[in-house]
């Protein structure tokens, strides 16, 4: 039990010190985790502390190390289900190392320049050690590629899209450590295009993502290159939105236009997002068009629900909690806390993690068209 606290005043350094015959210097010693502190002084500071019930402060702290302890975060893209993964995960990873987040959520259809450094003052007042960057569309990229601060920044981003992630760096302002972290989709897309290949799909049609999206950019680039190398015709539909609705609507329309002019339809459906593969899964099934036996259809992502969808739905799992613990190593390894990750694939500057091609029934071989 706690030593009963004398009215309300809080526990100091100086009284675990006293209570543990050890000079306040040790206890700043074990509190911060130093290795310069035997074991049997480590327990004798810690049982003291216990008594107390003594929480160090964090400004104190700071003060001390020159130091927060804070690492700021702005993210957009917080409505879908990738980014709010890997922020998770950043926390997660963020408090098993007593760091704390300060986080700023934004609308990344609408965020700009002054947006953006707007938020990073607010972040500079509080002293953060570094920055996170979760920029998913162009926009927001190129704001955090500009951002005037000078802590180490860590932006988390696809390979492609107005400009490659090598080419933003080149608007980096500052000289102070940078790196870049994301999901290998170029290498998922290539994966799904070769078993698409391997099981006799030599048409497909694909539903692109929104074109401000940095994922939707990488995506459609990958699968162009795939589609030429593996000779598979391909007829792309572009959607201004991530949204089953937007891709419901242009299932039905495709569908509809081809049963005019009498042309076939394509062996499968590719899809930049799941929530397109349901939007066109429900177009398929109300015009009476059969998952896989008529058309094949091949998603991304793997959002929760798909696995039961009718049929469950073949798509690409990207490794997003690997993404958020990567992305915090890296901001460690920046403030000088760790040693920076080793990623297996590197393309254009971006540190990737691996995304697994997952399959399932909605996926089957390629239906023969008379």
């Amino acid at each position: 039990m706690p030593a009963t606290r004398r009215g309300s005043n809080r526990p100091s350094i100086f009284q675990v010190a006293h209570l543990a015959g050890v000079s306040h210097q040790t206890v700043s010693r074990v509190i911060n985790h130093s290795p310069d502190v035997s074991a049997p002084t480590r327990a004798k500071v810690q049982d003291a502390i216990n008594r107390l019930g003594y929480r160090p402060s964090n400004s104190a702290r700071a003060l001390a190390s020159a130091r927060s302890r804070t690492i700021g975060l702005i993210a957009g893209g917080v409505d879908h289900f990738g980014p709010v993964s890997s922020i998770t995960s950043i926390e997660s990873i963020a408090r098993q190392h007593g760091l704390f987040m300060s986080v700023m959520m934004v609308d990344e259809a609408s965020c700009t320049q002054a947006d953006f450094e707007s938020m990073c003052e607010s972040f500079l007042q509080q002293n953060v050690d570094a920055f996170i960057f979760l920029t998913p569309t162009d926009a927001m990229f190129e704001a955090a590629c500009k951002a005037q601060v000078s802590q180490p920044r860590v932006i988390v981003t696809s390979t492609h899209g107005a400009m490659r992630a090598d080419e933003g760096l080149s608007l980096v302002r500052d000289s102070r450590p940078i790196a870049m972290t994301g999901i290998d989709q170029w290498g998922a897309v290539q994966e799904v295009a070769r078993l698409l290949h391997a099981r006799g799909h030599r048409t497909a049609l694909y539903m692109a993502g929104p074109t401000e999206w940095r994922d939707a950019a990488t995506r459609l680039d990958s699968w162009r290159a795939a589609a030429k190398h593996y000779r598979i015709r391909t007829v792309v539909v572009r959607s201004g939105s991530w949204r089953a609705r937007e891709s419901y609507a242009l299932m039905n329309h495709l569908i509809d236009e081809r049963g005019m002019n009498g042309s076939s339809l394509p062996s499968v459906v590719v899809t930049a997002d799941d929530n397109q593969a349901v939007g066109a899964a429900r177009a398929l099934h109300e015009h009476g068009l059969r998952i896989p036996q008529d058309i094949s259809l091949v998603g991304f992502d793997d959002i929760p629900t798909v696995d039961n969808m009718y049929p469950p739905l073949t798509t690409v799992r990207p490794r997003f909690a690997d993404l958020g613990v990567a992305t915090m190593r890296q901001a460690l390894a920046l403030t000088n806390q760790g040693a920076p990750v080793e990623l297996p694939v590197t393309r254009h500057g971006v540190g990737l993690i691996q995304a697994d091609l997952v399959l399932r029934s909605s996926l089957g071989h390629a239906v023969s068209r008379l």
